[in-house]
């Protein structure tokens, strides 16, 4: 059975997974970690979105902290001038300044700070350009309409090495027929 979470639940720590027919080019087979979500609307990024802008180019000071691979992600259509983080706590690390948990070890960073006040609790970084947001019951309504899978998420998706596989491999973790949609063709007219 499906770990689904209801129109009327937080999705936070969960990953939207785009329905095949989506429709939307902005979420075309894209995996969304959310990490709010509340009455007043909900906010995520997009995993699977990296471009070839290198960190290096745009936050220099926090490349070294970069997961590999080591270049900006689009985390959606919003505010794309931005930039969010994620980073993993490294295991046994005590409190990290500016970290706030989204899902067990992996949370949201304050670049406001200095990299080296966070490096020794972190074991790498993933940097998004905007992220994907929704308004009040905006995204409950795209939930209630089928748009989106909700699944469990797990540390490793944040920082997942083959981001041009997730959507598949999301799809393919879960129980039952969900699991099947990981085979659905990209162009369905052309099957």
């Amino acid at each position: 059975m499906l770990d689904a979470v209801t129109s009327h639940d937080s999705t936070v720590g969960h990953l939207l997974i785009a329905e095949p027919m989506l429709g939307d080019p902005n979420f075309d087979r894209s995996v969304v970690l959310m990490i709010e979500h509340s009455a007043d609307g909900a906010l995520g990024v997009v995993l699977n979105r990296p471009t070839e802008l290198e960190i290096d180019l745009v936050l220099a000071d926090w490349a070294a902290l970069a997961a590999p691979p080591a270049v900006i992600y689009m985390g959606g259509p919003v505010e794309q001038n931005g930039v969010l983080a994620l980073g993993r706590r490294r295991a046994g690390s005590p409190e990290v300044p500016g970290w706030t948990s989204v899902l067990g070890d992996v949370g949201t960073i304050d670049l406001h700070l200095e990299p080296d006040q966070v490096a020794g609790g972190l074991d790498g970084i993933r940097f998004f350009a905007g992220y994907s947001g929704w308004g009040g019951g905006q995204l409950e309504a795209e939930l209630d309409e089928g748009a989106w899978l909700v699944v469990p998420a797990i540390a490793a998706d944040v920082f997942a090495p083959d981001p041009d596989t997730m959507w598949r491999s999301v799809l393919r973790r879960q129980r039952g027929k969900v699991s099947m949609l990981a085979d659905f063709p990209v162009h369905p007219s052309l099957n």
